[in-house]
């Protein structure tokens, strides 16, 4: 009986240390980072913005051998605007620049929010190779859900 657990457990140990970190981060990452997701960028150009994941790729790509996320994020978010501004001046300050990317899952961090935006159908699958007409779609959407009121959190700069 002892012998048969000792067994067991030593093909467990075995069965666990096999995998790569990646692997076991990914294994671990596809429980959370779902399409919707809100997460933050944590490396590169737009470290620090916060982005939603349109598609989470858990196992990985010929080219893109790990999990990755494509994301779309928010590179330059929308000013203050008060009360005393007038139309065009409101319209200026209310721009969003956004951006597409794949992000690998340890980059990314979750938070507890979500977006409940279309933005699956408007990127469609080729949206890296075509990263002009899909931040232009992006930028669309993101800026009517902006001026709606809704996910005010998303759409204000982290302080940090």
């Amino acid at each position: 009986s002892t012998q048969s657990t000792k067994h067991w457990y030593q093909r467990r140990v075995r069965a666990f240390f096999s995998l790569s970190a990646s692997e076991a981060f990914c294994k671990m990452a596809n429980k959370f980072l779902k399409p919707g997701k809100v997460v933050i960028v944590l490396q590169g150009r737009y470290a620090g913005r916060k982005a939603v994941i349109v598609k989470a790729v858990d196992e990985g790509t010929p080219d893109r051998r790990y999990g990755h996320a494509v994301v779309v994020g928010i590179a330059k978010y929308p000013l203050k605007v008060t009360k005393t501004m007038g139309k065009r001046r409101i319209a200026k300050r209310s721009q969003i620049k956004p951006f597409v990317k794949a992000v690998n899952y340890t980059h990314l961090m979750p938070t507890r929010y979500g977006l409940d935006l279309e933005l699956k159908g408007v990127l469609g699958t080729r949206a890296i190779l075509n990263k002009k007409v899909a931040r232009a779609k992006a930028r669309k959407l993101l800026e009517e859900r902006y001026k709606t009121g809704r996910n005010r959190w998303f759409f204000t700069k982290l302080r940090f």
